[in-house]
């Protein structure tokens, strides 16, 4: 991608698309960007627009996505519900103008599909945020892989086991519903951890999982527990467990083992915190820390949560803003979130037929699961 002149010798415009509560976080980021300035904020709620413009000292307040991306914006950051994703990028990409969309990208592969081709048809960059592949944790582990320290990955496990409470669910209209959020645990919390997932493991072949609702059946549509098996091209295989069904949170962990033998674990607890590389078992030695700090709460306000991830909003950021001024792919494009939705709509896929969800041809040696009773 060729960077236009003009925009490499002045100041980036931002605009931030939907002010409900992760606005904050785009909002933070943005502005530790010396050379980028927020110009406008856009919501469908014209009084929460100007609440957020004024709060913030923000010029324009607007209540279309189309007002927003008339003040000459070079980036549009989107923090609208789930399904609205595509309607924002699409609009952008027609108007010439870059894109970081929050997670999940879409709650369709068609609809991720089309906002990727948009963004490349019109010369735009889509980004989209999993913040924490900017964990310095995450970065070790993947360098781990790389170097060879832990060489191919053949086995992984990813464990989101998280609290939410009935008013969570309640605090929005869209919130639990497959319309309007698109899914539950595996759609808002866990998208983050399997993509960390697959950017360790690789590209899946397989997968084989199934979902319900066993504590917030009366307040949501949607799940609120899953739990899959997946294969990957390599041949390597990995377990997915997730639910907000949990109390108290038990927070996340993701762990890797290599074709090396050696391991390696990456924790988060409590939700929100950086994740640390509590396992780091190479070469016939084992390094630990706690997984769960003593005296640390579990169970911790979503603000709260939202807040502690700015730092690693701020870096994602700043790397797609590098990106547009060197013109250069960012660190998570389109087709990479892409991946992970891929991942959890094949749970919610081989949960309502149970029989597993095959991309592409498994790897010579590899035993294909079969729908159960068969």
């Amino acid at each position: 991608m060729t960077t236009p002149p003009s925009v490499t010798s002045r100041r980036l415009r931002i605009g931030i698309a939907g002010c409900g509560a992760i606005s904050r976080n785009h909002l933070e980021a943005f502005r530790s960007v010396d050379d980028a300035e927020i110009i406008g904020v856009c919501d469908i709620d014209p009084a929460r627009a100007r609440a957020t413009a004024q709060d913030w000292g923000i010029p324009n307040a607007v209540d279309t996505v189309a007002a927003l991306l008339a003040l000459d914006l070079d980036i549009v950051s989107v923090c609208t519900p789930h399904p609205t994703h595509e309607d924002v990028v699409l609009q952008a990409a027609a108007a010439g103008v870059h894109v970081l969309c929050e997670k999940p990208i879409a709650v369709e592969l068609e609809s991720a599909d089309r906002m990727v081709k948009a963004c490349d048809d019109a010369g735009v960059q889509l980004g989209v945020l999993f913040q924490r592949r900017f964990w310095p944790a995450a970065q070790r582990i993947r360098a781990a892989i790389a170097d060879g320290t832990l060489g191919r990955p053949i086995i992984g496990q990813c464990s989101v086991m998280l609290h939410r409470g009935h008013e969570y669910y309640s605090r929005d209209t869209w919130r639990g519903t497959w319309a309007n959020d698109g899914g539950g645990v595996l759609m808002t919390q866990a998208i983050h951890y399997i993509d960390l997932l697959q950017w360790f493991m690789g590209d899946v072949a397989e997968v084989y999982g199934r979902i319900n609702t066993y504590k917030h059946g009366d307040h949501i549509e949607v799940e609120d527990s899953a739990a899959a098996v997946i294969t990957f091209t390599s041949g390597a295989m990995a377990t997915l467990e997730a639910s907000t069904a949990v109390s108290p949170s038990l927070g996340v962990q993701v762990r890797i083992t290599g074709e090396t033998g050696a391991s390696a674990s990456l924790t988060e607890f409590p939700e929100g915190s950086d994740g640390r590389v509590d396992l780091w078992a190479v070469e016939g030695k084992v390094t630990t820390e706690p997984a769960y700090p003593a005296g640390v709460e579990p169970n911790v306000d979503l603000a709260t949560i939202n807040g502690q991830l700015i730092p690693h909003h701020a870096a994602q950021v700043r790397d797609f803003v590098r990106a547009i001024r060197e013109g250069h792919d960012p660190a998570v494009t389109g087709r990479d979130a892409t991946r992970a939705l891929q991942i959890l709509l094949a749970v919610y896929e081989s949960s309502r037929t149970g029989s597993p969800v095959r991309f592409t041809p498994l790897p010579e040696g590899t035993r294909p699961l079969t729908q159960v009773g068969a």
